[in-house]
């Protein structure tokens, strides 16, 4: 025991005796022992940063278990995760702003190069009833695990199914947010002031089915398993401001029932009209609005959830319908409970409906190619099991996903030990599978690959 720890000891055990034996004890008295205590204890130090300073530095590595000859002819490697990856994090505030920087370097094996990535360049403040924050930020909302239908922010698809951190799913924004709270209602407005695209699967990791080209890079007019850039054949907007984007939600809780409203304007986050590239062009981001609600509340030992969603493709072209996205209603349902003492279980259902489906399936059917006409009715199904151990430093986890329409599946095994408060390790799958290459999940099945990850905090 510390001599310090000892005396503290020692003056504790006699203020109680002294307590026993002298109830009656004078004020000055009381005074003299706070004095000679106070004089035992450090005065807290003042920090050496106005700031505070953080982050963690990680290591990951991934391989494809197939061989997946289209992405390792174009990038003449076998594994499509190869990193350490360096984040600095800096949070503090003044006067009335608080603020927040989180910046990633990169040293990247499968792009054989060093780069920086900007997370997170916030600074936020407050007005009356209105929370402002502005810059760079990781937004999100919707009631959906996994699943997406109000939600349009970016998302990072290459990110997510190469394995790196699910944080990494989500993509920054370069937005201001403003939440109004009034009374029992509060108001969330987002307005990005240029379109932020999602990171796809593009090529250099990931293949896909998509248009053929020939060696000098034309169309062929066939389609296939590529690992053509998808990026090098469309084109983002980027007038500003006409090509900015809004999104809005309303919130209120009534009776243990928590309800969200919501609204979109913008562009489909994905490349998907095709009508100029078809004719040697680029492909675009047609206009899109979405319009949605949601609700959450507890039923018996779980968390009930459903959200729907209409989206209403503004560019859509009946007369090229395979060319142009079609409008679409979303919905989704989820349940989420502990099935049995740390076995948390997480069921869902989700519903895509083509809303001019057929005039969709005879565009296709005009080319010859009725099976990418897809399904109207789009279902999928969705569960996570969570087992912990070790007091939650060890967890095991499974999500998967299933549709009975497409018939593919995309499964997602992980296991993560924590073992200490700083180092955690992590390791898991990616696995696609289906009964045609040309489906959802079905065309990345060459990409299924397994991972592992070790990170250091700081």
């Amino acid at each position: 025991m510390a001599k310090k720890q000892v005396f503290v000891y020692l003056g504790s055990l006699g203020l109680a005796l002294s307590l026993v034996s002298l109830p009656a004890l004078a004020a000055d008295d009381w005074a003299d022992e706070e004095d000679d205590w106070g004089s035992d204890w450090e005065e807290p130090q003042e920090p050496l940063l106005p700031f505070r300073l953080g982050g963690f530095v990680e290591a990951a590595g991934g391989a494809h278990i197939h061989s997946n000859k289209v992405v390792e002819d174009r990038m003449d490697k076998e594994y499509n995760l190869g990193e350490t990856r360096l984040r600095l994090e800096v949070d503090g505030d003044w006067k009335d702003i608080d603020y927040s920087l989180k910046v990633d370097g990169l040293a990247d094996g499968v792009d054989e190069e060093l780069r920086g990535e900007l997370r997170e360049a916030l600074i936020s403040t407050s007005t009356g009833p209105v929370d402002w924050r502005a810059g760079r930020q990781v937004l999100t909302w919707g009631t959906g695990d996994l699943l997406f239908i109000n939600d349009l922010f970016p998302k990072d698809w290459q990110s997510f199914l190469i394995g790196r951190d699910e944080d990494y799913l989500k993509g920054p924004s370069d937005a201001i947010r403003g939440t109004w709270y009034a009374g029992e209602v509060t108001v969330d407005a987002v307005w990005s002031p240029l379109f932020q695209e999602d990171n796809y699967p593009d090529g250099d990791r990931l293949s896909y089915w998509g248009p053929l080209t020939d060696a000098n890079g034309n169309l062929t007019g066939q389609m296939g398993q590529t690992a053509q850039p998808v990026s090098d054949m469309a084109e983002e907007p980027d007038d500003f401001p006409e090509d900015g984007e809004v999104a809005l939600r309303l919130a209120t809780r009534q009776a243990g029932i928590e309800y969200e409203a919501y609204g979109y304007w913008g562009f489909w986050p994905q490349p998907n009209d095709q009508r100029e590239m078809m004719q040697g062009g680029k492909a675009a981001h047609p206009q899109l609005h979405v319009y949605g609600v949601s609700l959450r509340t507890s039923i018996g030992p779980g968390l009930f959830n459903a959200e729907a969603g209409y989206y209403d493709s503004r560019d859509y072209d009946s007369q090229q319908a395979n060319m142009t996205p079609n409008s679409e209603a979303r919905f989704l349902m989820g349940y989420d409970w502990e099935l049995i003492s740390n076995l948390n279980v997480g069921l869902q259902y989700y519903l895509e409906w083509t809303q001019d489906y057929d005039e969709q399936e005879a565009a296709w059917v005009d080319m010859g190619m009725q099976e990418m006409a897809g399904e109207e009715y789009r279902q999928l199904l969705t569960t996570r099991l969570t087992y912990r151990q070790w007091r939650g430093d060890l967890i095991w986890s499974l999500f998967a996903f299933a549709s009975p329409s497409d018939e593919d599946y995309y499964l997602r095994p992980s296991v993560t030990y924590r073992a200490s408060d700083a180092l955690t390790l992590s390791a898991g799958g990616n696995v696609f599978g289906g009964e045609n290459d040309y489906s959802f999940f079905g065309q990345f099945e060459k990409d299924s690959n397994l991972y592992a990850r070790a990170r250091y905090r700081f």
